[in-house]
């Protein structure tokens, strides 16, 4: 007799932000059962309302303890078998819930490995991987020695924030100390020196690579360089930019080869990832500067989309939901293609590691900027290679794909000329997330 039904597995997203759509249609089209948790600031944001089986808005200031509690008032009804964090902020709270439920996936210290910015620094450096020199702002005599051994500038940076938020680019001992000083007045216990590092500042391009990880593997992975370092763009302002780089290059070779070494030392065994790295203008070398266990922002993703025709949010749905089925749910109709950037799983019926293969093998990336108009207008750039336009609130942003690298970037160059005059608006960079 055949076997009856599996009953529909049921997936708990957390979103502190506007992030993650394609992630819930994936599990709903896999047959899920889709709940979401997020805040009441984003409850109105275009979530796919058809893809899910209920919303829930809970304040802006819940904590942990809040939302495991509301978890077990959903499994009263719902047993949750997988909690996903869509975005950085809930990465923490996803893996204290599936403690207390004993559930699979991150835990919590694993978790804070990929949050604390000193202990994953910490890690790397363990697994013998480059990184700038760092100190945590705890013990004075540390932080003095750190000053008399590295010359400056200086990064003073929060351990857990995203992006550039909270960045300090000091130049001497004595503003460090006065720095030190303030923050130790602060009321909020958590915004204190402790709460941040000390680092090199090591001139050079930025670059950024995202991956998808099953059974310990990279199985995709797609390395990208930034037209500005993200800290420029933050405290200067103008237009940000990400390109892909170029296709066996041998930046690419050696940020694939670094970026596995760093997910095998943090121990990263399924999920996604995006992991920054600099190389020095001196010595031409990569440095690790941080990794979260996230798909990335500023529509990174949509980039590699453009790029590969690969969806990073909808393979990791894929690679969530065949663990807990333990059955095969990805597509069969990609194609073979390329070295690592093929990499990505088409997961067996053991969870398996052969890798998901993108259906094209082109260049994208996106120029995007905060913009003077709430509504900004692109349409005067019409060139063929646009392939999305951003929607959001005073952001105006565009991306671009073509078989050459060339024209990718000469586009991107003439629109961050463009933008300025049309779109730009610079707000001052924050000191914490909002």
């Amino acid at each position: 007799m055949p076997e009856p039904p599996s009953p529909p597995l049921n997936v708990v997203c957390l979103a502190t932000y506007f992030k993650g759509v394609d992630f819930i249609r994936e599990c709903k089209r896999l047959g899920c059962n889709v709940i979401l948790i997020t805040k009441e600031k984003m409850l109105q944001e275009d979530w796919p309302r058809d893809s899910l089986d209920d919303l829930i808005a809970v304040p802006n200031d819940a904590g942990p303890p809040l939302m495991i509690d509301l978890v077990a008032f959903i499994a009263r009804k719902v047993k949750p078998d997988r909690v996903v964090a869509l975005e950085e902020f809930d990465v923490m709270t996803a893996a204290l819930i599936r403690e207390h439920f004993c559930l699979p996936g991150m835990s919590s210290s694993r978790a804070k490995t990929f949050r604390d910015k000193y202990r994953m620094a910490k890690a790397a450096q363990a697994a013998g991987i480059v990184l700038p020199e760092f100190v945590p702002l705890i013990d004075p005599d540390d932080v003095r020695d750190f000053m008399e051994r590295v010359p400056p500038p200086w990064i003073i940076k929060p351990r857990s924030d995203v992006s550039a938020i909270g960045i300090r680019k000091v130049n001497d001992a004595a503003e460090v100390w006065r720095i030190i000083g303030e923050m130790n007045e602060r009321e909020n216990l958590r915004e204190r020196a402790s709460y941040y590092l000390l680092a090199r500042f090591i001139p050079g391009e930025v670059f950024h690579v995202d991956s998808i990880v099953n059974n310990g593997r990279v199985v995709f992975a797609g390395a990208n360089r930034y037209g500005r370092p993200p800290l420029e763009v933050a405290q200067g302002g103008g237009a940000y930019v990400s390109r892909t780089v170029a296709h066996r290059s041998e930046n690419e070779k050696k940020l694939f080869v670094i970026n596995r070494q760093l997910l095998k030392a943090l121990k990263l065994d399924r999920g996604a990832a995006h992991a920054e790295f600099i190389k020095s203008d001196a010595d031409g070398k990569f440095y690790f500067l941080e990794i979260a266990a996230r798909v990335g922002g500023a529509y990174i993703a949509d980039v590699l989309e453009a790029a590969t025709g690969l969806n990073l949010w909808r393979e990791w749905a894929k690679i969530e939901v065949a663990d807990i089925a333990g059955q095969v749910r990805a597509d069969s109709d990609q194609q073979p293609d390329r070295g690592e950037q093929s990499a990505g799983v088409k997961p067996d019926r053991r969870g398996g590691n052969n890798r998901l293969k993108p259906l094209r093998n082109e260049y994208a990336g996106i120029v995007l900027s905060l913009s003077k108009q709430e509504h900004p207008d692109t349409l005067a750039y019409d060139d063929p290679e646009i392939v999305y336009r951003v929607k959001k609130l005073h952001h105006a942003g565009l991306i671009v794909r073509s078989p050459k690298l060339e024209r990718v970037e000469e586009l991107l160059t003439q629109y961050v000329g463009r933008f300025a005059e049309d779109f730009v608006a610079v707000v001052p960079p924050l000191e914490k997330a909002e």
